[in-house]
């Protein structure tokens, strides 16, 4: 029997907001893309908007080809699980949604794998287009190439492959390509998804699931998050005068304003009780201050290199107005775009932000279930907070993030984030 895999993935810019879902069908064998679809569903939540795309998925791989082994793949674990059948489905807008999706091929044809949303950019990429083109009072259009990749791939799935049986894999994936190479190729070739971990166990479901963006949707009881607090160090002698401190520069120690902060977060903390581990960027001022909130709690720290400032080259040690005299085409530049880096070989924001994605990642792993307090810098806590909502990378210039500051964010299971506080200071006064 043919096979097929079907990645899909929905979002919504508000939940409920304007959402928009994303599929793609790919031959297993080649990772060649045979069917696109995206579509700009209006309003309506981040679970809705994924039984979208899991029916479009599961449509394009039917119409190419109705007795083909489909793997569906989604960084969704609701979705996977209730169609799964591991997971009842409760809320009455999931259950027509999910009866479509199980009436388009035989239960039998279809295997759900849970993957990573590192694992799931095409669709993705493909949800955000529609959902961009709804913004500009529009349904998305799929290109040329992938218009004529859809016709030919039907084409060499309908007909049977010149030898070997009827339903010989590599011989349908012969005819696919031979089909595709009279065609435009489609603007990005995707490499089959390497298999996912096995997922943790989690909890039976029962309520609500947080949704993507950060604002609560509907769906089971993901079990306890992990949630990282985020705290900003204490003050130093150059956070008075707003000057430029990264990980390039003089690794200042914190001031003595900076150390009485340092105690009054820790106080704070102690009086929750909720912080289970304390992890601390490698530089002084960070170190200085988590190790305050570690002794007060009688925990340890340790010291995770992914949690660093960000380098700002030359401009280390100086104001904003100094560095915009030196280098004013160079700081406009920065502004305008996350892939600028400062001038003298700094770090821009698209680096820090695949650093810091890697760190949240490998920390999460780590830490299922745990609050973690996260000792680190003003834009690593930028980031962080960024990405949990899924903010443009110019939010980061939107932000205020005062010194020994909390902010927290709680990640479930599913890979869902719930932005809870930002920029408390009430410690403080």
């Amino acid at each position: 029997m043919p096979r097929l895999v079907v990645e899909a993935d929905g979002g919504s810019r508000g939940n409920p907001g304007p959402a928009g879902y994303g599929a793609v069908v790919l031959d297993p064998a080649t990772g060649e893309t045979l069917a696109e679809r995206a579509e700009y569903i209006g309003i309506a939540t981040n679970n809705v908007a994924e039984y979208k795309g899991l029916i479009a998925g599961l449509t394009a791989a039917r119409e190419l080809d109705p007795d083909a082994q489909v793997e569906v793949r989604m960084d969704s674990k609701l979705v996977v699980e209730q169609m799964s059948g591991r997971w009842k489905i409760k809320h009455p807008d999931m259950k027509p949604l999910a009866a479509e999706a199980a009436r388009i091929l035989p239960r039998a044809q279809i295997s759900y794998e849970w993957i990573p949303r590192e694992q799931n950019k095409h669709a993705d990429r493909l949800a955000n287009e529609a959902m961009d083109a709804g913004r500009l009072g529009r349904q998305w259009e799929p290109s040329a190439s992938t218009a004529a990749l859809d016709t030919s791939a039907a084409r060499a799935l309908a007909t049977p492959p010149p030898s070997g049986p009827p339903g010989d894999a590599a011989a349908g994936a012969a005819a696919v390509r031979a089909a595709l190479a009279t065609t435009t190729p489609p603007s990005a070739v995707v490499a089959p998804s390497a298999p996912a971990a096995p997922a943790a166990p989690v909890a039976q479901p029962a309520a609500a699931e947080p949704s993507k963006g950060g604002t609560q949707g509907w769906g089971p009881d993901m079990g306890p998050p992990a949630t990282f607090v985020l705290l900003r160090h204490g003050e130093t002698a150059l956070t008075p005068q707003k000057r430029f401190s990264g990980s390039g520069g003089s690794d200042p120690e914190l001031s003595p304003a900076g150390r009485r902060q340092a105690h009054a977060v820790a106080e704070a903390l102690a009086a929750r009780g909720t912080i289970q581990t304390v992890i601390s960027s490698p530089l002084r001022r960070c170190r200085e201050t988590a190790q305050a909130v570690a002794d007060r709690l009688g925990l340890g720290v340790t010291v995770e290199q992914g949690l660093r400032e960000v380098d700002f080259g030359a401009w280390e040690g100086l104001t904003f107005a100094e560095v915009q005299e030196r280098f004013p085409e160079d700081l406009q530049a920065w502004l305008d775009s996350p892939k600028a880096a400062p001038t003298g070989g700094g770090e821009s924001f698209a680096a820090a932000t695949r650093r810091i994605s890697a760190t949240r990642d490998r920390l999460l792993a780590a830490h299922a279930g745990r609050t973690v307090l996260l000792v680190t810098h003003v834009t690593p806590v930028k980031i962080l907070v960024r990405l949990a909502l899924g903010a443009p990378p110019e939010s980061l210039f939107r932000m205020e993030l005062s010194a020994a500051s909390l902010t927290a964010v709680a990640y479930y299971a599913d890979g869902n984030a719930s932005l809870r506080l930002l920029n408390d200071t009430s410690h403080l006064r």
